[in-house]
């Protein structure tokens, strides 16, 4: 595949950072889970507002029910739905002790999947604790019912569905995967690489990075992950930009490609996610050292075949359905008050086309 051209189209910014969003099927409009409430932003003429808000940041917002309701998750550890015919909130579930790290919805909008876990140290080795609560459940996406509670290490911190519904992935702070059936809740495969995961021993002791991101490729048979190689000191930030792409379904489960030697800076990587096409992917995230923090590679082959230095960190990467554009969201930094007594907008929207 040839080299491709990222072309800026759209960017604006919404009042504060954006950890995650979701795009309509027609590419028009974003629900964007921002640390100051829920906003629905018109990606054609740049307006915005917000429509809902937690007790916390909001981590993560989808689409269901045809696009009528926006789902999000959030650091109070809730679930919202918010209606958009009737502007209202319709439903809330208080469905974790902890935060929600990640929140999912399969690809038929059938299920949600939310994943929590605090990291504790569990002995003296600083080991994490045992959870204390189910890390990954799996609800009905209409009725928000709690259809099952699966065990994790906390914490956990990335969920993926497959496109053909049938499993669920989670991975966390260890680099432990485990994957189920999401209609028995069977084990259905788990590992663990320590690749993603670092013990820091210079300002303090304590095991930092761990997988961020995931995503099933479009036969469900390998799994993507994402996140950052390790490091010794844990405030640089300095391990190298990594994904991996695992074949999870042999015995036991193979690793079978990462980033490539030379193709990768430093920085934690925190979001993938697979073009509608099948053929490539995208990962993003924070910039250390290197030449970018966004970048799209072959799938078949892990080759880089484009990158993109966005000079703010990116939480979330998703193309539009048609595949023609690649939408980018996070946050630049978190300025201090202005003299005018308001802050300066800090969440970031791009929109690039692909050629």
């Amino acid at each position: 595949m040839n080299q491709l051209s990222l072309n800026l189209a759209t960017h604006f910014k919404l009042p504060t950072g954006i950890l995650g969003a979701a795009v309509t099927n027609d590419g028009t409009s974003l629900a964007a889970a921002c640390m100051d409430g829920v906003y629905l932003a018109n990606l054609k003429d740049k307006s915005f507002e917000k429509i809902n808000e937690h007790s916390s940041y909001v981590s993560s917002a989808e689409f269901i029910n045809d696009e009528s309701t926006i789902v999000t998750a959030g650091y109070d550890g809730r679930l919202q739905w918010y209606d958009l015919s009737s502007k209202s909130r319709t439903r809330e579930l208080q469905l974790h002790e902890f935060w929600s790290w990640d929140m999912a919805v399969s690809p038929d909008r059938k299920l949600i999947a939310s994943v929590t876990g605090q990291y504790l140290a569990g002995g003296y080795k600083y080991e994490p604790a045992a959870e204390t609560e189910p890390c990954v459940r799996i609800l009905s996406a209409d009725i928000g019912k709690i259809l099952l509670s699966l065990p994790h290490v906390p914490s956990v911190q990335a969920v993926a569905f497959s496109p053909d519904n049938q499993f669920v992935a989670a991975g966390n702070l260890m680099g432990e995967v485990r994957i189920w059936n999401v209609n028995t809740g069977e084990l259905a495969a788990s590992w663990t690489t320590s690749d993603f995961t670092s013990w820091g021993i210079i300002k303090s002791h304590s095991y930092l990075g761990g997988i961020f991101s995931m995503a099933f490729t479009p036969d469900s048979t390998q799994l993507l992950l994402a996140g950052m190689g390790p490091m010794n000191d844990p405030m640089a930030g300095n391990g190298r930009q990594l994904w991996q792409k695992w074949a999870w379904q042999q015995t036991p489960p193979a690793k079978i490609d990462e980033t490539h030697k030379d193709e990768s800076g430093e920085g934690l990587m925190e979001t993938l996610s697979v073009h509608p096409d099948g053929t490539r992917f995208v990962m993003g995230g924070r910039l250390r050292g290197g030449d970018w923090n966004v970048a799209m590679f072959e799938l078949e082959s892990g080759t880089r075949i484009a990158t993109l230095k966005t000079g703010y960190r990116v939480t979330q990467a998703t193309f539009s359905t048609d595949g023609s554009k690649l939408i980018l969201v996070g946050t630049q930094g978190q300025p201090n008050k202005s003299k005018e007594g308001t802050y300066p907008k800090f969440g970031r929207i791009e929109v690039y086309d692909l050629a």
